[in-house]
C-alpha cells in the first residue's frame, strides 16, 4: 500500500498527474440504451457570395474534412443579396465570380453536398421594400429546374428579429409582419415550385420583444433554424470554451426543444443550427487555436445527443482578421498572429489580415481537423448511446454511438497540460472482441504550428480489443476510437 493509500484510507478512483489508478472507474458506453439517430448533415459549413468559390481545392476542402452541409449566400447578406443580379442593398461586397450557379458548379455537386439556402426577406430588387416571395420561388424553380439540383431547405431571412439585420419592411424586425410573409407569401411560392421543399423559419428563444410565440404559432414552416455563438468579443476564455460551452449550447437547444412543445410544433420540426462559433464577431487568437478545434469536436457530440440533424459552422472560408480587431491576448492559447472565421485557410495573408504569416489556400485549420476526426463518430444513420462519465474524470467528456455492427467513442481531454489514462467499457456489447482504430488530434499536434506547420489528424490501429479497454488521452485532445 502506497502512501497516499495509507493517507485517505482507500485505494483512490482519481485521476492524478496524468495516470489512472489502476481501479478508476471506467467510462460506460451503454449499447442498450440507444438515443437520436445522427445525420451526416450535422457536420457542415457556411460559405458567403464574398469569397470567390471557383478557386481551386475548395469542393476538395470540403470532402477532405467530411463536411456534407453547405450553407449559402452567408449571413446577414442574405437579407440584402439578390441572386438573380447577384447584388446587395445597402453596398455590400460580393465577388463577382461567387453567383450561385458558380457556387453550385464549383462546390456543390463536386463536393456532393446537401444544401441550406437563406432567401432575402429583407429587401425587394429595387432595394425599397421588403423582401418578394415571388424571387425566392424563382431561385427554386431555378434550381430544380435550369441547375437540377433539387436543394431542399429554403429559409426565410437570415437572424430578422435583431436591428443589425437589413431589413425594409414597414415595421422591421417585427415577428408578427415576419410570420404572415411566410404563411401567406415565401411557404406556398416556395411549394408550389417544389412541393418537396422544406421551409425554414428564423427563432430566438427569449427575444425581447417576443418573437418565438408569434412565429412559432402563425408562420408555415417545415423546419426552425437557430444560430448559437459560445462567447461574446473581447470575453473570449479557454477554460469557459471547453468546459462549459458545449454545454451551454445543449441548455440553448433544450430550451429551444422546450418551446417548440409549449406552442404545439409537432415533434417531426427538426432544428437546424445555422450558423454556430465561438464568438459572434471580431475572430481573435482562440478561433485559430487548438480550444476552438476541441470546442467545435464537442460541438457536434452535443448536437448529436441532442437529436438536432443539421448544423454549419460559421464558417468554411472568408473571415480572416488580424490584432487590429480581434482578441489577442496572452491569456488565451495560440501561436498565430491571425484569426477569422474561416476553417480552411483563405490564401493568408489577405485582406483583414494583412501582415499575417503566409498559410496556403485550403490548408486545414485546428477546427476542420476536429471535423476530420469527428467523421469517424457521426456516421450517417447511426445512434447515440447513453454515456456515463465517472465523477473523478471531471475534465473527460465522452460520446457513444454505434458504427455498424460495433460502436464508436468520441473522448476529450480538457486538461491542458496532463495526459489521462482511462478505461472504457462498452457495456451490453454484442461481441467479445473488436478490431480498433483510433483518430485524434491534440495539442501537441497543433503546436507545430507555432512553426507555420499543419500537421494532420493522426490514425493508428489498436489492434483487437475487448469491450473494456484501456486508452491514454493526450493533454488537449479530441480522440474517436472505432470498435469494428
Amino acid at each position: 500500500m502506497n502512501a497516499l493509500v495509507r493517507v485517505l484510507g482507500y485505494v483512490p478512483c482519481i485521476v492524478l498527474f496524468g495516470f489512472r489508478f489502476a481501479n478508476a472507474p471506467p467510462i460506460v458506453v451503454d449499447a442498450a440504451v440507444r438515443g437520436p439517430t445522427i445525420s451526416q448533415d450535422v457536420r457542415g459549413a457556411n460559405m458567403a457570395v464574398w469569397f470567390d468559390v471557383t478557386q481551386p481545392g475548395i469542393a476538395n476542402e470540403f470532402t477532405g474534412s467530411a463536411l456534407h452541409l453547405v450553407r449559402w449566400p452567408g449571413g446577414s447578406d442574405s437579407d440584402a443579396y439578390h441572386w438573380q443580379t447577384h447584388s446587395l442593398c445597402g453596398g455590400g461586397y460580393d465577388n463577382p465570380n461567387s453567383t450561385f450557379d458558380n457556387f453550385v458548379a464549383d462546390v456543390v455537386r463536386p463536393a456532393h453536398l446537401d444544401v441550406a439556402v437563406t432567401v432575402n426577406y429583407g429587401s425587394n430588387a429595387a432595394c425599397n421594400g421588403g423582401g418578394d416571395p415571388n424571387e425566392a420561388a424563382a431561385w427554386v424553380d431555378h434550381a430544380n429546374n435550369q441547375q437540377h439540383d433539387a436543394i431542399e431547405r429554403w429559409t426565410v431571412g437570415n437572424e430578422v428579429y435583431g436591428s443589425w439585420e437589413y431589413d425594409l419592411h414597414a415595421k422591421p424586425h417585427d415577428a408578427a409582419t415576419y410570420a404572415q410573409a411566410v404563411a401567406s407569401g415565401y411557404y406556398p411560392a416556395i411549394k408550389a415550385k417544389d412541393p418537396n421543399a422544406r421551409v425554414g423559419v428564423v427563432v430566438e428563444p427569449g427575444w425581447n420583444p417576443p418573437w418565438d410565440p408569434i412565429v412559432l404559432t402563425q408562420a408555415k414552416y417545415d423546419f426552425v433554424e437557430y444560430h448559437y455563438y459560445a462567447q461574446s468579443p473581447g470575453q473570449e476564455g479557454d477554460a469557459y470554451l471547453l468546459q462549459k460551452a458545449p454545454q451551454a449550447l445543449s441548455a440553448a437547444v433544450a430550451a429551444l426543444q422546450a418551446e417548440m412543445k409549449q406552442y404545439d410544433v409537432p415533434t417531426s420540426v427538426p432544428i437546424y443550427l445555422g450558423e454556430i462559433g465561438s464568438v459572434y464577431s471580431n475572430p481573435g487568437k482562440q478561433t485559430s487555436s487548438i480550444t476552438q478545434a476541441l470546442f467545435a469536436g464537442m460541438v457536434i457530440g452535443e448536437l448529436a445527443k441532442s437529436g438536432v440533424p443539421m448544423a454549419t459552422w460559421w464558417l468554411g472560408n472568408g473571415g480572416c482578421s488580424d490584432a487590429s480587431s480581434g482578441n489577442f491576448s496572452p491569456t488565451l492559447y495560440g501561436w498565430q498572429n491571425f484569426g477569422g472565421y474561416m476553417i480552411f485557410s483563405d490564401g493568408i495573408p489577405e485582406y483583414g489580415c494583412p501582415n499575417a504569416t503566409p498559410v496556403p489556400l485550403g490548408t486545414p485549420l485546428p477546427t476542420a481537423r476536429a471535423y476530420q476526426v469527428a467523421v469517424a463518430y457521426a456516421q450517417d444513420g447511426e445512434r447515440t448511446l447513453a454515456t456515463t462519465v465517472p465523477h473523478p474524470l471531471s475534465l473527460v467528456r465522452a460520446y457513444g454511438a454505434t458504427q455498424g455492427s460495433g460502436y464508436t467513442v468520441m473522448l476529450f481531454n480538457l486538461q491542458s497540460e496532463k495526459s489521462i489514462a482511462v478505461t472504457v467499457q462498452v457495456a451490453h456489447a454484442k461481441k467479445s472482441s473488436y478490431s480498433a482504430t483510433e483518430m485524434f488530434y491534440d495539442r501537441h499536434i497543433y503546436d507545430a504550428s507555432k512553426n507555420n506547420v499543419w500537421l494532420p489528424v493522426v490514425t493508428k490501429s489498436l489492434g483487437t480489443v475487448q469491450p473494456t479497454f484501456n486508452l491514454t488521452l493526450a493533454p488537449w485532445s479530441m480522440t474517436v476510437v472505432v470498435l469494428r
